[in-house]
């Protein structure tokens, strides 16, 4: 972050062997008020806004309906929750603009078909918002499912008690309650929307809609490059998002949010009635836009000797169908490194990460150590900064230490466990806030040190919040994209590098091969990862 700072202020861009320290000016930043920012900055609050209110949406009922009502099939619409998260956001912009492109989109051809009139066109505004908003949504089911698991279900029978109606104990304490996790989601997702990158690229460009790292991403690749006055463009960027996370610490410190004491935790299922149906419809619903259009686009185009069709029911009944791209995907020793790579650094990135977090998370909210609160700024951090720019930061950062790991896969780790570390502080602290600190001072009374009281209290309490941020970090770095597209070598090339090279390459078919081969590793992942974690739970 530094030499994106030194960047902003010089009128040379630091390159390796040449930092330069004079020449300093202020004249980038006239571009972060000028007319193209302006308009980039507009459209980004705009799909920030927007995605984040669908995600939570999206995310949050799936989370209220599967951690605390009697609604059918909670298990279905927990998985369809976490489904997308098997689908990297840049898989699915490249399987809806296959889609609903409003030409060649297979959803238009289909529509053609039956002799309906062309219906969609994925490459607008509206669209750019749902898409960010559909596929980011798990972010906020995890976070706030693991909040419902935790709140104790004595106040809500208190509240009853006392005369409350259903709606009111969940107006007055259940949502109330869930406010650190809503608001570390909502500012999580925000953030997340407005640096995306891949997506912004993939759909919004191609719509003629600039978003902030997009149009970060047109001054880097201009002639000549014009890196100093991104950098500004992106130093802008995060002090809003400081300014927006300061704002969630204000409104959250005011309030006390514990939850979990020394009883036991045995949240009461709330009733439905009438919407336990629909309830269940709209999670099929979801399921169906976020996962089975989409992969089956990835599997017909992957298929198909030609990604444009004439007629998606002419071309199933014609036979032309094989599965000659699958079987050269999973041939090639290319993908075979490449997997290899991936499951590497991913699990090495979520367990050092998980651990990091809890770490910063505890100093930041249990402890009285000075500049505590200035630690959890620094780790929110390279959430504010666009994975386009901070990936170039981190390549003239290894670049230039006297270390041997440029290259190498470690470096890899190190950019990844930096990059989520955002995702994994706001995962621990929203656990960490509903924990009274009373329960591990028993211990400490007892005659146990304080690591002992972490350890064998508060620790196995966190194991829910901890295995979803481990869940939630190892998707991320599985889903990782931009970041690496500036540190990777022929002999560290991740997945994700092989699909997007094949989709820039016009290789549609091979991309889409690989997209779902990639989308399957991810989804066996995150199975393993929480069948450990239940294992673990029941073994303690």
């Amino acid at each position: 972050m530094a030499l994106v700072v030194l960047s902003a202020l010089t009128s040379e861009t630091p390159r390796p062997g040449n930092i330069s320290l004079s020449n300093f000016t202020l004249s980038n930043f006239s571009t972060v008020f000028g007319t193209g920012a302006m308009r980039a900055a507009g459209n980004s609050l705009i799909v920030g806004i927007g995605g984040s209110a669908v995600a939570l949406l999206c995310g949050g009922f799936l989370a209220f309906v599967t951690a605390r009502t009697n609604a059918p099939a909670r298990k279905f619409l927990y998985f369809a929750g976490l489904m997308p998260m098997f689908l990297p956001s840049f898989v699915g912009a490249l399987a809806w603009g296959l889609l609903g492109g409003p030409n060649a989109g297979l959803l238009n051809i289909l529509a053609r078909d039956l002799g309906l009139a062309p219906f969609m066109n994925i490459y607008t505004l509206p669209g750019l918002i749902v898409l960010l908003g559909i596929y980011y949504a798990p972010y906020a089911f995890l976070l706030i499912h693991a909040s419902f698991s935790l709140m104790n279900p004595d106040l809500e029978e208190s509240a009853r008690v006392h005369g409350a109606t259903p709606g009111q104990v969940l107006r007055r304490v259940t949502f109330p309650l869930a406010t650190p996790a809503i608001l570390g989601a909502a500012i999580l997702i925000f953030t997340l929307t407005v640096e995306n990158f891949p997506v912004a690229q993939m759909i919004g460009s191609a719509g003629g809609l600039d978003t902030l790292p997009t149009y970060i991403f047109r001054l880097m690749n201009s002639a000549p490059s014009r890196g100093n006055e991104a950098a500004a463009v992106a130093i802008a960027l995060v002090a809003v998002v400081l300014i927006v996370t300061a704002i969630q610490r204000r409104v959250i410190s005011k309030r006390t949010f514990t939850t979990v004491s020394g009883k036991g935790l045995k949240p009461a299922k709330v009733d439905l009635g009438w919407f336990r149906i629909p309830a269940l419809i709209l999670g099929a619903l979801y399921f169906v836009v976020t996962a089975v259009l989409p992969i089956g686009a990835l599997i017909f185009v992957a298929m198909h000797d030609s990604p444009y069709v004439a007629s998606v029911v002419g071309s199933i009944q014609a036979g032309n169908l094989n599965f000659n791209a699958f079987a050269d995907v999973l041939t090639n020793s290319t993908v075979h490194k490449a997997t290899t790579n991936s499951l590497v650094v991913s699990i090495s990135a979520a367990v050092i990460g998980t651990v990091l977090a809890f770490i910063v998370s505890y100093v930041v909210n249990r402890t009285r150590i000075p500049g505590r609160a200035g630690l959890g700024y620094i780790s929110m951090i390279p959430l504010a900064v666009p994975a386009i720019v901070l990936g170039l930061g981190l390549l003239w950062t290894w670049l230039l230490i006297p270390l041997p790991v440029y290259g190498t896969l470690v470096v890899m780790v190190i950019a990844f466990t930096a990059a989520q570390m955002p995702q994994g502080f706001q995962g621990a602290s929203a656990g960490i806030l509903q924990i009274h600190q009373d329960l591990e001072d028993s211990a400490v009374m007892h005659g146990a040190n304080r690591v002992r009281a972490i350890w064998r209290v508060t620790v196995p309490l966190l194991r829910v919040p901890l295995t979803s941020t481990f869940l939630l970090l190892l998707m991320l770095s599985m889903r990782e994209l931009t970041v690496p597209l500036f540190l990777f070598t022929t002999d560290t090339r991740l997945l994700s590098i092989v699909i997007f090279d094949n989709y820039e390459n016009g290789i549609l078919q091979s991309s889409a091969a690989t997209s779902v081969l990639y989308c399957v590793l991810i989804f066996l992942l995150a199975w393993l990862a929480r069948r450990f974690g239940e294992e673990r739970q029941r073994t303690s």
